[in-house]
């Protein structure tokens, strides 16, 4: 919910392809969204995407002036999962490749460094390799979100890693006060609680 509140917005077009998680479609129409579903066809060779219908809506939603969140989201596995298909779980297991091998890791000395505020400190790895860190000054202001960016923008051209306190908001707001959700528990709310006849009303508009 918070990446759909963070990308779409009232006025916006959202394109998804179904069958997916019913609360992926219907988050975006909480914010303000239009949701436009391209739904998957299913044949004898599991399910396929109708490409012509998906650009035929992606258009609109480049044009659009707005935001456009296009959300192209595979089928879940369960929906491939079939003797022929790539997507099955029997293929994964017998064309699973480990990419690495984590075996005996030794034991190395902790690496540690002291540095004025404002200076700049190159350290040593254990392979061989250098981490140059500069400290913020202690007249840096972590109040300004751009000139955050922009200091650690100029110090990475240089190959320094910015350490010390970058960022920090004058009025933060935690997670309830953004989401303005009520002071009683959700376990205390009966209106969370429909009853089982809206459940079975519910589930059968999915079927």
């Amino acid at each position: 919910m918070l990446a759909t509140q963070a990308i779409a917005g009232p006025g916006d077009r959202v394109v998804e392809v179904t069958p997916l998680w019913p609360n992926l479609v219907e988050q975006p129409k909480i914010v303000g969204a239009a949701v436009e579903c391209i739904p998957l066809g299913f044949g004898a060779g599991g399910w396929t995407l109708d490409l012509d219908r998906l650009l035929a809506a992606l258009t609109p939603a480049i044009e659009h002036q707005g935001a456009a969140f296009i959300d192209v989201i595979s089928p879940c596995v369960a929906f491939n999962n079939h003797p022929g298909s790539t997507k099955s779980y029997d293929y994964v297991r017998e064309h699973n490749e480990a990419v690495n091998f984590l075996d005996i890791m030794p034991p190395r000395a902790p690496i540690t460094t002291k540095y004025a505020p404002g200076s700049v400190q190159a350290v040593m790895m254990h392979d061989g390799s250098t981490l140059v860190l500069h400290k913020v000054h202690d007249g840096y202001d972590p109040h300004d979100r751009i000139a955050a960016m922009n200091h650690l923008a100029e110090h990475q051209a240089k190959g320094q890693v910015v350490t010390g306190l970058l960022y920090v908001e004058r009025e933060p707001e935690d997670l309830h006060g953004n989401l303005n959700t009520v002071d009683t528990p959700l376990n205390k709310l009966g209106e969370l609680c429909p009853g089982s006849a809206t459940l079975e009303k519910f589930n059968a508009s999915l079927r």
